[in-house]
């Protein structure tokens, strides 16, 4: 249980708009160091978003060695470490252990509750929030200011709050049905402090024939690597599996690469990458087993006989490769090893895991204050950084939310100093 300091006497209280793992963080932080403080969500229920992450299996975090952590964020590695710095992925290990939620690391060092589902972990974290005294206020929406009041829209009735400082934490632009449908841009921040959304951990289109789209849409083909030229992110070879969707290619292995491919599309219009659908066999290997004898097999059941593939992977084959090309063995080991798609276009951002793109970093202080709106803080998803799947997108928008608090508890302390 956190220890509560002394209430903090102030003439409002300290508002946080968005109760997803930011604005919650934040407001925990601030809590703990006895400011009054109340959340105000549009959504009827709190951190939609976190509960459908967590609905499948909840990735919290990843317990690889922190100085490699900090380096999976892009172009955004130095500012999410600042975060990082005030809530590490081990210190979200002992908050989680603090909180009653039990965790264990998974074969690939991704760190899971024991319960495997975020509801668990978000029930005692609510109760633990209105212990220390914290106000929820749900189907509340920010939709402005009116003078230096929040404005808020609740069923026909508008609301006005005064507040001795605010957090905002209101997310991308990816799931909007959830809450986090970037309505805020044009209230809160100017064009130039502000990079537009773009899709993260997305899936892409390419071209399927509808014979291949038909038969194969929603089936994973499984066991296979992806390589992009250059290896912008240390991720070609990586082993995993890919999911076939009737307009393209989506899974946990897109997603790894999604923003270099995201990037190659935005700069030349396409992306061509490689699928390797036998990884754990060289060229050379799969040809010996290819010469040997057939039988009176027909040539698809010793393909998958010999090589063990799968209808998905035969069809994919035959997506590309004539009759008379399925039989030339040099030709099938290289489409095996490397199997040419080009992709065009990212999915909808509505669909995305999360998004890439918001506030810049130079229009925010070191404490994540907007530098042009004094007492005006801002964290999470709303800020311009993006991560890959395995914990790292949630552990860094906790840190966030940690990082916005206590700069928020500095600024208000240099208030309360400069006041008296």
């Amino acid at each position: 249980m956190s220890v509560l300091k002394d209430q903090k006497v102030c003439s409002h209280p300290v508002v946080i708009i968005g109760a997803g793992p930011a604005g919650l963080m934040a407001a925990e932080t601030l809590a703990e160091e006895g400011y009054s403080v109340e959340i105000y969500d549009a959504m009827p229920s709190v951190a939609r978003k976190f509960l459908l992450a967590g609905k499948g299996g909840m990735n919290i975090t990843h317990s690889e060695p922190e100085a490699l952590f900090k380096q999976r964020f892009y172009e955004a590695n130095e500012w999410v470490s600042e975060w990082l710095t005030s809530f590490s992925p081990s210190d979200l290990r002992v908050w989680l252990d603090r909180l009653g939620v039990e965790t264990f690391i998974g074969t690939s060092g991704r760190v899971f509750p024991v319960e495997m589902k975020a509801a668990p972990l978000l029930r005692k974290w609510v109760h633990r929030l209105k212990q220390q005294g914290i106000v929820f206020h749900s189907r509340h929406k920010w939709i402005g200011w009116e003078k230096e009041a929040l404005l808020f829209q609740r069923a026909e009735e508008r609301v006005l709050v005064e507040a001795s400082a605010v957090l905002f934490a209101l997310g991308g632009a990816s799931w909007p049905s959830l809450g986090s449908d970037a309505q805020w841009v044009d209230s809160l921040i100017f064009a130039k402090q502000y990079r537009p959304f773009r899709p993260a951990n997305c899936g892409f289109i390419c071209q399927w024939s509808e014979y291949f789209a038909i038969h194969n849409k929603g089936k994973p083909i499984k066991g296979v690597s992806i390589s992009i030229d250059g290896d912008p992110i240390g991720k070609n070879g990586v082993k995993g599996e890919v999911m076939v969707d009737a307009l393209g290619l989506e899974g946990s292995l897109v997603y790894a690469h999604s923003a270099a491919i995201r990037e190659r599309i935005e700069c030349d219009g396409y992306a061509k990458i490689t699928l390797d659908l036998m990884p754990d066999l060289s060229k050379e290997e799969i040809i010996i087993r290819l010469n040997l004898p057939k039988g009176k097999s027909t040539r698809s059941s010793f393909l998958k006989k010999r090589l063990k593939l799968d209808n998905v992977k035969f069809m994919l084959l035959r997506e590309r490769l004539s009759s008379s090309e399925l039989q030339n063995n040099d030709v099938l080991a290289t489409y095996l090893k490397r199997f040419p798609l080009t992709l065009t276009a990212c999915f909808d951002i509505k669909n995305a895991i999360s998004s890439a793109g918001g506030i810049k970093r130079s229009a925010l202080t070191e404490g994540l204050m907007l530098i042009h709106r004094e007492g005006v803080f801002c964290a999470g998803e709303m800020l311009d950084w993006e991560a890959p799947t395995g914990g790292y997108l949630l552990t860094a928008s906790f840190a966030s939310g940690r990082h916005a608090g206590k700069g928020m508890i500095s600024w208000l302390n240099r208030r309360e100093v400069h006041l008296k």
